[in-house]
């Protein structure tokens, strides 16, 4: 794998002898004597330099024959997200492993061709691209995948195994029992039992790339929040909100979520929680919740780049969006406005577009309103609600294009193509195009360089398009990790920050 910051062999086994939380996920350690393959962070004796073998994903430690390690279970690291080659396979692989991370597992899975299609290239192209960079084919990465996402709601939940079977994507419990038989030489039940069950005190652990700055990430989500649809509680550590999602089925799936910031075992991360009717989507809220947390980031790479212009902020993430569609909504109704006042709009977008939901809590009462709402919704009633022409306008035609299937806004899209469409409808310019960007396709390049707390926090003195022009210029060394570099410099104020 093109990893930002490839390491040798050599390199790999001391980050190993150090258990240096920094490299958790970058690398998978397979060893000879014990057909095992651990974590760089995993606590047992150190193995011997030459029963190591490395591996950059749990797909390839699994095809060499290797069966993951239950003490630092591998399920749990963060996965790999970004690469900063911009060689035309790696931009393909990114998007590939973007979309199968976030598709739904529940269902029969995509087959190459239908993956192939989605992308735009030939089924033998794609297969090529997986071997030449990680050695596995598509449908043995997402196998692998499947498999270590049952692994942990076998470890961390009390579901019965035909459930966690179903939820893994498995189209019968024999299945399920056949291919965990078959690559980890034992059954679900003697998996549970040898990995301890309910560890996370029934949440699911979702594990951070250490360092991770939790309260920094909750500060900014809090400050964009839309009330009655999301809640956010930096001193109890805690992230709520009211979930709409669609099954493999077609069939909407509608609750609540709660991801409250744990500290185990010398380990940060999120516990969370899910209400009922989002059990047949659980994988799905999970990787969008890694999203919304920037769990994945790599920051060791990333201040490679920008440690010696921006020193401060290691730890800081780019929050991702839950609903790519939610997202440009509000970065529409934020435009050249406060905080407040595009909480307020979208309060009040909520309360009358939004679908009410009984959650049990006072707070989360709605869910975000759909395209479809949005779309059969008047530009006389929009501007009842105190939305200016201007903003009638862009909402409407943004929900048109997501219902026509012209602007896909999740992680995995054409960020130039997307960019392009974006700034195709009326009302929407470069700050809000590469804001969505940023936030809804977790684009680590994405750059608002229109932004006024960007400017002042660069000392930036000159007319709006004299800034805009230097920003860019600034901002050229930071490449391709200027969305980061956005939020170290959003941090770096005390003033409001953007919407």
């Amino acid at each position: 794998m093109n990893a930002p910051t490839d390491l040798d062999d050599d390199a790999r086994y001391r980050a190993l002898c150090s258990r240096d939380a920094r490299f958790d996920g970058r690398f998978f350690v397979g060893v000879s004597s014990t057909g095992i393959y651990c974590r760089p962070i995993c606590a047992v004796k150190t193995p011997r330099r030459e029963n190591c073998h490395f591996f950059a994903i749990p797909a390839q430690a699994e095809q060499a024959g290797f069966r993951p390690c239950l003490r630092c279970r591998p399920e749990l690291a963060p996965a790999q997200r970004h690469w900063s080659s911009t060689d035309a396979g790696s931009i393909l692989l990114h998007q590939a492993l973007q979309w199968l991370d976030h598709a739904p597992d529940t269902g029969p899975s995509p087959s190459a061709a239908e993956l192939a299609a989605h992308l735009g290239v030939s089924d033998r192209h794609l297969r090529r691209i997986f071997e030449q960079h990680l050695g596995v084919s598509p449908l043995q990465y997402r196998q692998t995948r499947q498999l270590l996402r049952a692994k942990q709601w076998l470890s961390d939940t009390a579901l019965p195994v035909a459930e966690v079977a179903w939820r893994a994507g498995f189209g019968s419990v024999r299945r399920f029992n056949d291919a965990v038989r078959r690559h980890y030489g034992m059954s679900p039940t003697e998996l549970r039992r040898g990995a301890g069950q309910g560890r996370s005190g029934g949440g699911l652990f979702l594990s951070a790339r250490e360092p991770w700055d939790a309260n920094a990430w909750l500060g900014f989500l809090q400050r964009h929040a839309t009330p009655g649809v999301e809640q956010v509680d930096p001193s109890a550590g805690r992230w709520q909100r009211t979930v709409r999602l669609v099954d493999a089925d077609g069939q909407a799936r509608h609750g609540w979520l709660s991801a409250q910031v744990t500290h185990r075992a010398g380990r940060s991360g999120l516990t969370l929680r899910v209400s009922e009717g989002l059990a047949p989507v659980l994988p799905l809220v999970m990787e969008r919740v890694r999203a919304v947390a920037d769990l994945d980031a790599d920051p060791a790479a990333i201040d490679v780049v920008l440690g010696a212009s921006l020193p401060h902020g290691q730890g800081l993430r780019v929050a991702g969006a839950f609903d790519g569609f939610e997202l440009a909504v509000q970065a529409v109704l934020g435009q050249q406005i406060t905080l407040a006042a595009a909480r307020a709009l979208g309060a009040r977008l909520v309360a009358h577009t939004g679908q009410p939901i009984d959650t049990g809590t006072e707070c989360l009462a709605y869910l975000f309103p759909s395209p479809e709402r949005i779309a059969d919704t008047s530009a006389e009633a929009l501007g009842r609600l105190g939305l200016i022409r201007q903003r009638q306008t862009a909402l409407l035609a943004l929900a048109r294009a997501v219902l026509d299937g012209r602007l896909p806004l999740s992680p995995g899209a054409d960020p130039d193509t997307t960019l392009d469409t974006l700034q195709s409808l009326p009302g929407i310019g470069p700050w809000t195009a590469h804001y969505i960007a940023m936030r809804a396709l977790a684009w680590p390049d994405a750059w608002p360089a229109q932004d006024v707390v960007i400017h002042r926090a660069l000392g930036l003195s000159g007319s709006p398009a004299q800034n805009s022009r230097q920003a860019i210029q600034l901002a050229e060394p930071w490449r391709p990790w200027r969305a980061y570099a956005a939020m170290r410099l959003w941090q770096s104020t005390l003033t409001e920050q953007p919407t």
